[in-house]
């Protein structure tokens, strides 16, 4: 490689002679040669902030960015030269940019994380700062290595797979106009922003009503609605449309008490599809749950459940709520490896298909139709409370809404999306390339805001299996 020896802060070797990391004391961009190829993605895999919050970036970033190295580690133009990813000395792009080759060498060449963490840091002369929270005030952090060991866990799990990812979807739908969702566990758990009685735009972001969420939850199996928030809309326009509706409030930032974790729990382990939880803006208490669900049924730490979450739906989980899960951890642990022996189960299961997935119609027999008449129309009113803190937020700025409005504005400098039209190209035509000749193909139309602000008519079709 070029002598930058006098600029070289640390250097990682992945691929022996073929892959490094770097970080260089310079403003000034190494320039590839005819032996190495340098490249830098500081400014084009970029994290949108709430507040002092910068990573780990989202999961769709990390596709990318193993696309990317893939193709240059098999461009033939490159085969005979050194790759090296480099990053300078800002402490956050550094960190967010040994997060993505991190992980690639665990995802991609089965590193241990500990094992791409010691690469990561040998030699280094600066330390890499820990991530934090998307909250004002003191920081609740997270290690690189707790991101990697969470990338690790997760693929373990079959929560992802980059083989069979679509990322359009995951880009499409976690923006604020296009329903603000995200998948967290495979066919089990959807993050969402809170619906309202009707869609308007509010306090200068859209917000949907329960009817915007009907057809992508009943193509992707959703049984069970769970709402953490006050009541914003009637839950028997869910129940009418056949989704199962549950209340279990407990107050903006807060963190639940034990009746509602065990009542959450039950209902997630005996629901018989998906389940989609919102509170306000689908961060905090959303997360929070959720996070305690993985606890205990997949056995991750609290910090690689806090990750993980954060890497699917950045911003999830805030302040307190993070000490509360670490608190937690052995107490879930413990249940979790006593509902295993009861259910005879030797480990955590692993699934077939990950988030963002296509399966065939041969291993999707049992998902719902589109007109629900396969899903039985819940009455249940249950509703479950913290009454101490049973106080009104209809009136009240709460955090939720402070997040949902930094949310909405940084998406209005969003251009539209039409993300990487090569990749979206080539997966689906792997996607059609597999499809079996005996499945349909579902073409299933991608949500669009139907607000009477919105001044776009443009329909984006994708390619499904039924």
């Amino acid at each position: 490689m070029e002598d930058f020896s006098n600029v070289l802060v640390n250097t990682g070797e992945f691929i022996p002679g073929r892959l490094y990391f770097v970080t260089l004391n310079t403003n000034v961009a190494p320039k590839s040669t005819s032996t190495v190829h340098y490249f830098a993605v500081d400014t084009e895999k970029c994290y949108d902030s709430f507040y002092n919050d910068f990573g780990p970036l989202n999961l769709a970033i990390l596709f990318h960015y193993c696309g990317k190295l893939d193709r240059k580690l098999s461009n033939g133009t490159l085969q005979n030269k050194k790759i090296v990813h480099y990053t300078g000395l800002d402490e956050q792009n550094r960190v967010n940019a040994a997060f993505l080759i991190g992980a690639y060498a665990v995802i991609k060449l089965d590193y241990d994380p500990e094992q791409a963490y010691k690469v990561l840091t040998r030699g280094a002369q600066q330390s890499y700062i820990e991530f934090r929270d998307a909250s004002i005030g003191e920081p609740y952090t997270l290690s690189l290595l707790d991101c990697l060991k969470a990338v690790k866990k997760a693929l373990d799990c079959g929560f992802f797979d980059f083989e069979n990812f679509d990322f359009f979807e995951y880009e499409h739908y976690e923006r604020v106009e296009n329903g603000d969702l995200n998948w967290i566990v495979p066919e089990k758990f959807i993050a969402f922003c809170g619906p309202h009685h009707k869609s308007i735009i509010d306090k200068g972001y859209p917000i949907h009503s329960p009817e915007t969420y009907f057809a992508y939850f009943r193509r992707h199996n959703v049984t069970t609605v769970i709402r953490l928030n006050k009541k914003a809309y009637d839950s028997n326009r869910f129940v009418q449309a056949g989704f199962d509706h549950k209340d279990l409030f407990f107050i903006d930032g807060g963190i639940p008490n034990d009746r509602i974790l065990n009542k959450f729990i039950s209902i997630c382990e005996n629901a018989k599809g998906v389940i989609a939880v919102h509170c306000k803006a689908g961060l905090g208490r959303t997360g929070t749950l959720i996070a305690c669900y993985i606890m205990k049924h997949y056995k991750f730490t609290a910090q690689e459940a806090i990750a993980w979450i954060r890497i699917c739906r950045p911003g999830s989980i805030i302040a307190h709520q993070q000490t509360w899960l670490l608190e937690k951890q052995e107490q879930l642990w413990a249940a979790g490896d006593e509902y295993r022996q009861q259910m005879k189960m030797t480990r955590p299961i692993k699934h077939e298909v990950g988030i963002y997935g296509l399966r065939s119609i041969n291993n999707n027999k049992t998902k719902s139709n589109d007109n629900v008449t396969g899903i039985m129309k819940k009455v249940d009113s249950m509703e479950i409370s913290d009454d101490k803190d049973f106080e009104s937020e209809e009136n009240k700025i709460t955090q939720g809404d402070r997040l949902n409005e930094i949310k909405a504005q940084r998406a209005k400098g969003k251009p539209p999306l039409l993300s990487n039209l090569t990749e979206r190209k080539a997966f689906r035509s792997k996607v059609i390339v597999n499809t079996p000749t005996t499945s349909p193909v579902r073409v299933g139309r991608i949500m669009t805001n139907t607000s009477k602000s919105t001044t776009s008519t443009t329909r984006v079709l994708t390619k499904r299996f039924v």
